[in-house]
């Protein structure tokens, strides 16, 4: 990254932060029936107003009053898949995490730093003893919704798989113009379901950990891994034969697990909008700044990527928004129009220029209409589930 870069992604990573910290999914008003949630997150700790909720559409209001940037996520009972989460939550700010929740034993946990396991307790939602979520009315139009989203997440998946294994034989092969082709055609898919990916706690860290994301003693695997492999720096010592085929058969056989785990999952509506807004966060922290392909500089095929799984996932629930906020339907339409039309500007042939290649103006461009995006989209949930 050049120095004219690398301070276009300083100065936009600090107003996307600011921006999408302030935003939050609905009004969060304590409706009186134990379902809205205050969280106090600090440096050291994470405080839940209550120890369990009845089921249904929980909303979990956290406030930051810590020095560090943090998270907030819902986790199920294994301590592992994600229910929910809000990220890059700024000091002294608040924003909302909006889930339909059935009856069972969960986890909370704050993350400060945005590193480590997390700051965690028990949670349980009990049984309210009627059903939550969706009303009769708009339940054909969820289940559409659910079923269409797990095909599109299958057939990813399984795109993604084809396009690993064709990348790592190439790779392994030493065919590395080939392999930095195919790397990120095949990423591609990662991103576009890259929320359902990293539901599966175990599975994330392994596949697509950045270097700058390590922690003292942590092993380094994945696509980032190789990334540097294949676009060295100048102080940089390539990896041997062997060291390649055990990297490259580790991505591998991860990408297998994640295409096995997700052909059995179904979608809640909650889960589809969230996800389309944990997608353009995704934008909003690593592709905008330009720091998520630190050495390719292929982050506007991933930006794009991520932007297709997002107006995927909205469009599936669009129906059901339609029906109870039809301005909100206008607004996304129109949002993910215009930040289609910048993109598409930096086409080149059937990818798009590097990174590194866009001036500061252009940059600042892109994470506007990012922003502009997001503070609608994160409306998404609450208007769903309501």
């Amino acid at each position: 990254m050049n120095a004219r870069t690398a301070l276009s992604a300083g100065l936009t990573a600090t107003a996307l932060l600011t921006s999408a910290a302030c935003t939050t999914n609905g009004t969060g008003e304590d409706t009186g029936d134990g379902r809205t949630l205050a969280v106090t997150a600090t440096d050291d700790s994470c405080e839940v107003s209550a120890g369990d909720a009845p089921e249904g559409t929980l909303t979990f209001r956290v406030r930051n009053a810590g020095d560090q940037v943090t998270e907030f996520y819902l986790l199920g009972d294994d301590g592992l898949r994600i229910v929910g989460e809000v990220e890059n939550i700024g000091p002294g700010l608040t924003r909302n995490l909006v889930v339909s929740a059935p009856e069972g034993d969960y986890f909370t946990a704050c993350k400060p730093g945005m590193k480590g396991k997390g700051i965690r307790d028990g949670f349980a939602v009990t049984d309210s003893g009627k059903a939550f979520a969706v009303s009769a009315d708009s339940r054909a139009l969820v289940q559409q919704a659910s079923r269409n989203y797990a095909a599109y997440v299958q057939d990813q998946s399984a795109q993604l798989l084809t396009g690993t294994e064709q990348f790592v034989d190439a790779y392994e092969a030493g065919e590395d113009d080939r392999a930095r082709t195919l790397y990120a055609e095949a990423r591609v898919h990662w991103e576009r379901i890259e929320t359902v990916a990293e539901s599966f706690g175990d599975l994330d860290p392994r596949m697509d950990l950045r270097e700058a994301d390590l922690e003292p003693g942590q092993r380094w695997t994945g696509w980032h891994r190789l990334e540097k492999d294949l676009w060295p720096p100048a102080t940089y010592d390539a990896l041997s034969d062997r060291q390649r085929a055990v990297y490259a058969e580790d991505l591998l056989d991860n990408t297998r697990t994640l295409d096995d785990r997700v052909q059995g999952l179904d979608f809640t509506v909650d889960q589809i909008a969230n996800g389309s807004r944990g997608l353009l966060e995704e934008v909003a922290t690593g592709k905008v700044t330009g720091e998520e392909e630190f050495w390719s500089h292929t982050d506007l095929w991933d930006f794009q990527a991520n932007v297709d799984g997002a107006r995927v996932g909205y469009e599936g629930v669009r129906p059901v928004l339609v029906e109870r906020d039809e301005d909100l339907a206008r607004t996304l339409d129109r949002r993910f129009e215009e930040l289609q039309a910048l993109l598409d500007q930096h086409r080149r042939g059937d990818g798009f220029v590097y990174y590194d290649e866009l001036s500061r103006a252009e940059v600042k461009e892109l994470a506007d209409a990012v922003n502009a995006l997001s503070e609608p989209l994160s409306r998404l949930t609450a208007a769903v589930v309501a």
